[in-house]
């Protein structure tokens, strides 16, 4: 698969997001870790997830455990898989998230994910949501002494906004390596998170880049110009969509959700699909919510 940047390393262009796995309607155990592996046999490298995914309140961390008994029990290399987590939302295990985004519970929030991934240091650790009861400088704070500390071998952000993202890379001193944020043909409002992500050379990661779990199925038929585009490919408008994101710099990497390994297969195709100049256009006019 073609790679891009990422920090100091380069990673598949398209990577997986995991949640899908471990929270509400999660598949069984083995259909899962199926997924994983033909992730990583398509050239996936960056598997994004996260302490919150999970659904009952005493099993917190088991999509963080899951992936790293998937890449233990792959038979191929996984040195160059960057597994990346988050810290700082919460799920109670009633269906609900809350938010702790203190220094304290963020450090010791990590030093669990540490254990659960049976590594030395995080691939990539990210600032799951500010909190507005702390202050968002003492948060990333916290993700700064985590890097120093050498716990973390990269920091990011999640659902933040322009002034987030430059506060927090003066705190990281220029660190930043990646911000986090819902971007999708019916979620458009994170496109100057994204522009100026591409203007400062930090990766920008679409969350449900197909529309969420409940919604990436439909996509072609909610957005007409995608199911167009992809019925001239010969490909699924859920390919058309990731390429199109691709397509609008360099610095885009979309990890679309997926727990099963024929979507996780046909998201990484996207890659080597090309759009012409004139198709991106009828694409990016698309109206937020169809």
């Amino acid at each position: 698969m073609q790679t891009r940047n990422l920090g100091e390393v380069q990673v598949g262009a398209i990577g997986l997001g995991a949640m899908p796995m471990s929270i509400e309607g999660r598949p069984d155990e083995r259909r899962s870790v199926a997924t994983i592996h033909a992730a990583l046999e398509a050239g996936v490298t960056l598997i994004d997830t996260a302490d919150a995914y999970h659904r009952d309140a005493n099993e917190v961390g088991h999509n963080e455990s899951l992936i790293a008994r998937a890449v233990a029990e792959y038979g191929g290399d996984t040195s160059d898989v960057l597994i990346a987590t988050k810290g700082g939302h919460l799920r109670p295990g009633d269906g609900s998230w809350t938010l702790n985004g203190s220094p304290e519970y963020l450090k010791k929030a990590c030093d669990a994910s540490l254990e659960r991934l049976g590594v030395e240091a995080i691939g990539l650790y990210q600032f799951h949501r500010p909190d507005p009861r702390v202050p968002y400088a003492e948060s990333v704070g916290a993700i700064r002494d985590l890097l120093d500390a050498g716990k973390i071998r990269f920091a990011g952000i999640s659902n933040a906004d322009p002034d987030q993202i430059r506060l927090a890379n003066e705190i990281l001193g220029g660190r930043l390596v990646s911000v986090q944020n819902q971007f999708s043909p019916a979620f458009r409002s994170s496109e100057r998170e994204l522009e100026l992500c591409a203007e400062l050379g930090i990766a920008f990661l679409p969350w449900s880049p197909l529309g969420g779990i409940a919604q990436a199925g439909e996509l072609g038929s909610r957005f007409a110009a995608f199911a167009d585009v992809a019925q001239a490919h010969g490909v699924s408008p859920q390919q058309v969509c990731l390429a199109w994101m691709l397509a609008k710099a360099p610095v885009v990497i979309p990890i679309p959700g997926s727990s099963r390994p024929e979507t996780i297969r046909d998201s990484v195709a996207a890659a080597e699909l090309t759009l012409s100049a004139e198709e991106l256009s009828r694409l990016d006019a698309v109206a937020s919510g169809g």
